[in-house]
Parts: structure tokens; C-alpha cells; sequence
């Protein structure tokens, strides 16, 4: 899958387990740590983990491996490392305080 396909089926997996205002961004020109960001958050941390291994088992099925996860343990923060492609999964607190889209508002959303 080429890396804007990976961001789309990230975000519509989070949109199966409610993810609230999933976003993508396109940073490819911006940074070379990524293509792209895809940013939603949930309402808990239990959500936020349904989240995260929804959108895991869901690109594994089409055969797109996730490289590494970070912040399963606390539920707060959750980030997916695709290569090309980072998935940030939030608590709507820690979104809000963080302010990522803020960050990387010169980045155009994909729609």
C-alpha cells in the first residue's frame, strides 16, 4: 500500500472504534520523519486501546505491519509508527493541551 492509502485505512479503522475527529496531514514536506500524520482522539483509555489495536489488526489484514507502539500502557497518548505514516490516537484532554494540528498547521489536510 502506498503511504496515503496506509493514512486513509488508519483513519476509517478509527472511525469503525469511534475515534473522534480523525484528521490526516500531509508533513512530507514539511519533515522527513514521515509522510503523514493521522491524529483522533477517544473519550477514554480503554477506547483508546480499542482504537490502536483496531487500526494494528485492521492494516495487518492487508498486509501493512506496524514498526512500533508507543504509550499502550498509560492509554493517554498512543502512537503508531508506520514508516511513512505516524497514527496519533489521543485522550481528548492530552489533544487539546498538546495541540499537534497547532504545531504542524502549515501541513495540508487530506481529505
Amino acid at each position: 500500500m502506498q503511504p496515503k492509502q496506509i493514512a486513509q485505512a488508519a483513519r476509517e479503522a478509527g472511525e469503525d472504534k469511534k475515534a473522534e475527529e480523525p484528521l490526516i496531514l500531509d508533513i512530507a514536506k514539511l519533515t522527513s520523519i514521515a509522510n503523514y500524520f493521522v491524529i483522533m482522539h477517544g473519550n477514554s483509555d480503554r477506547q483508546i486501546r480499542a482504537i490502536a489495536d483496531h487500526i494494528v489488526d485492521s492494516l495487518e489484514k492487508k498486509k501493512v505491519r506496524c514498526l512500533h507502539v508507543e504509550g499502550m500502557d498509560s492509554g493517554n497518548w498512543v502512537l503508531l509508527d508506520y514508516g511513512s505514516v505516524i497514527v496519533h490516537i489521543f485522550y481528548r484532554e492530552t489533544r487539546e493541551f498538546y495541540g499537534i494540528e497547532r504545531l504542524w498547521g502549515e501541513a495540508p489536510l487530506v481529505s
